[in-house]
């Protein structure tokens, strides 16, 4: 299917610069592990990296479109949604019923038409396709395509003008889309770590098989990292990249949140902290004798309820 060059990410990142946010980076000190450079896209709109590629979409379309069609376990709804209002097209979005509700909820503010359906992403994708049939629609997928793919690797291009000594990147991975990329852009000129958690690894089972195989996703980070495999687009560009899998537990994921919670006051989802427990597993050891690592903090969608409030 392809994977996007160099010169059509920058040309991607020219024309996302009106809509979309250059987040900023942040130094982080961790005890007895090392030091971190945390790339803080959970400061996207909406909280989470997914406009750079629902825009990408919208924007790159060979006709206009009049609806936007997307399914999502939240997120990439969000995005979908935002990206509508904005460009002032219509958007329906399909989520599962275990979509948290504040997802749910905020989606539905953006102007949304909103329809829960089934107990997983695909569930939602397949309730989706009648709407994505209809003339003048758009289905953005969340992160199985080639223009997904470009848009996302955008956040790429920004940590190697932020961080130029970056020597290795770590991404948390669901269906693929941020990581793949993140490889497409850097290739295998550094480490790249695909992040995931214990009851979703998509790309580790993808890794062992040899090419994208369906799991049963479950556990704390599955309703953003829950997608059923690792898409064809980002496998592909991952496995020539040579990015490493990483699988973390539940009990790290919230420790991770906690901690930037705690230490810098950031709110995010389970899923927006799974880079961050591959550093505190010992998985991921930072060393700045062969240059910097960046840990990608991907969602801010959390529950407030849940949140640790120390």
């Amino acid at each position: 299917m392809g994977v996007p060059s160099r010169t059509e990410i920058t040309a991607a990142a020219a024309l996302l610069a009106p809509h979309v946010r250059r987040t900023p980076v942040l130094e982080m000190g961790l005890d007895d592990v090392g030091t971190v450079v945390l790339k803080l896209e959970q400061l996207q709109h909406v909280g989470s990296f997914k406009p750079r590629g629902a825009f990408l979409n919208a924007l790159r379309a060979d006709v206009p479109p009049t609806m936007l069609v997307a399914a999502s376990g939240g997120n990439h709804g969000l995005a979908v949604a935002y990206v509508g209002k904005r460009l002032g097209i219509p958007a329906v979005i399909y989520v599962p019923t275990t979509a948290p509700r504040a997802k749910v909820s905020r989606l539905r503010s953006l102007g949304a038409r909103v329809t829960e359906v089934g107990q997983t992403y695909a569930d939602a994708y397949s309730a989706s396709l009648a709407d994505a049939a209809r003339d003048g629609a758009l289905a953005v997928h969340g992160y199985d395509g080639i223009l997904t793919v470009t848009g996302q690797a955008t956040m790429a291009l920004e940590i190697e003008q932020q961080v130029p000594d970056v020597a290795r990147v770590v991404v948390a991975v669901g269906g693929g889309g941020l990581m793949g990329g993140t490889a497409a852009w850097f290739g295998p000129s550094v480490e790249l770590v695909a992040a995931e958690p214990e009851g979703a690894p998509t790309f580790l089972r993808a890794h062992e098989a040899g090419s994208p195989v369906r799991i049963a996703p479950h556990g704390l980070a599955s309703d953003s990292l829950g997608a059923s495999s690792v898409g064809e687009v980002p496998f592909e560009a991952m496995r020539a990249a040579g990015v490493r899998p990483v699988v973390v537990s539940d009990a790290a994921i919230a420790a991770a949140r906690e901690l930037l919670w705690r230490e810098c006051r950031l709110a995010v989802e389970p899923g927006g902290a799974v880079a961050l427990a591959t550093v505190l597993s010992r998985e991921v050891r930072p060393s700045d004798s062969d240059g910097r690592t960046v840990v990608v903090v991907c969602g801010a969608n959390a529950d407030p309820s849940d949140l640790p409030m120390n």
